[in-house]
């Protein structure tokens, strides 16, 4: 018998935490951005292709994409990639990795501006800015970059002929800045996917989170998954039957006494992976108001200090978290790409201002009084 998951509703959770409809910003982060279905062949299978076996199995999918998904290298059978014409065989095991998820909303195109970075026929880079959702979920069902991308690219054809549109491979959180890939075709599409999913691609994020720490550089390790009083956010376990194993590795890039600028190199891709990881440690992101950012963690406790603080505060009404770079392999020609974002203004404006703050304080160590 094919061993296949039960569609779940809106507000049940899945088997890798996940919870079905809910907002894109709380949706797994790469690996988890595509179906991962599993299935054990019958013993009365007849030997048939294994895309046209997956196409009567997986609703809303087109056997166009699960050969992509086969070329691309994502479709396992007993642990071994096979390509779309293998014959299935009684008790084979095949596990799917797919890349799109699945459809929310109908994608209504708007006239959002954008700031491409970069693109050709197969791929667009995208700076994101802060407030912007990525995805049409549960709640944001406009105003996303999927809807702005979507007008962008307007009536454009893909190389086979077929309307341009937008195929995410991982999302990065509201109000988190920074560079983003898109794929432009569904071969693209399944081959970053690939990527993600084996961690492949280099991402580095800049956060300023509070205190100093006694080392220059570190790792965090701890698997992550909601929450078990307030599904909204999400939380780090040591039991590892609980969510999903997650690694963060962080270096210090400037030391401002009681915040400190840090680089992030993420090894997986989890929901608030570096949110919930940096608050783990005790140094949640500079007002970070979902996982105890947003209230002063360390300093004095003189009014012009706490007054000093609440107007970074008012400068970056978010959490201080850009996605700086991206090094990938481009997913047609195979070659090593790179590309690189400015901090935006909020968060350079505060960088700065506790900067001038840290330089004050070590010029004139007995009065932290500076506005």
């Amino acid at each position: 018998m094919i061993n296949e998951k039960e569609e779940l509703k809106d507000g049940q959770t899945d088997d890798n935490n996940r919870i079905v409809g809910q907002d894109s910003e709380l949706q797994e982060e790469p690996d988890a951005l595509y179906e991962h279905f599993n299935f054990i062949v019958d013993k009365g299978q007849s030997m048939i292709r294994i895309d046209k076996f997956l196409f009567n199995r997986i609703e809303h999918v087109s056997r166009n994409k699960i050969q992509q998904a086969a070329k691309a290298g994502n479709i396992l059978v007993n642990g071994s990639v096979e390509k779309q014409n293998y014959k299935v065989k009684p008790l084979d095991i095949i596990s799917v990795l797919m890349s799109q998820p699945p459809k929310v909303t109908d994608i209504i195109p708007e006239d959002i501006p954008l700031d491409v970075v970069y693109e050709d026929e197969d791929i667009l880079i995208v700076n994101k800015k802060a407030g912007m959702v990525v995805h049409p979920a549960y709640g944001n069902y406009n105003g996303t970059l999927v809807n702005a991308l979507a007008y962008y690219l307007g009536e454009q054809l893909n190389k086979d002929g077929n309307q341009q549109n937008p195929l995410l491979v991982h999302r990065i959180d509201k109000d988190t800045s920074g560079v983003m890939v898109v794929a432009k075709n569904e071969y693209a599409q399944a081959k970053l996917a690939y990527q993600f999913y084996y961690h492949t691609i280099d991402r580095r994020y800049q956060a300023l989170v509070w205190g100093d720490f006694d080392e220059d550089e570190g790792t965090i390790t701890g698997n992550v998954a909601r929450n078990l009083v307030d599904r909204r956010i999400m939380d780090v376990f040591e039991d590892t039957n609980i969510g999903k194993y997650a690694i963060t590795h962080w270096r210090v890039l400037e030391r401002f006494g009681y915040v400190t600028l840090i680089e992030c190199k993420l090894e997986t891709g989890r929901t608030h992976q570096i949110r919930v990881h940096m608050k783990h440690i005790g140094h949640p992101l500079f007002n970070d108001a979902v996982y105890g950012g947003s209230r002063i963690r360390k300093g004095t406790v003189s009014a012009k200090y706490k007054q000093f603080v609440k107007n970074c505060f008012a400068m970056l009404p978010r959490q201080a978290l850009h996605a700086k770079s991206l090094k990938l392999k481009h997913p047609v020609t195979n070659k090593e790409m790179f590309f690189d974002s400015d901090l935006p203004e909020d968060l350079q404006s505060v960088i700065e201002k506790w900067r001038n703050y840290a330089q004050h304080v070590a010029l004139h160590p007995d009065d932290e009084e500076v506005d």
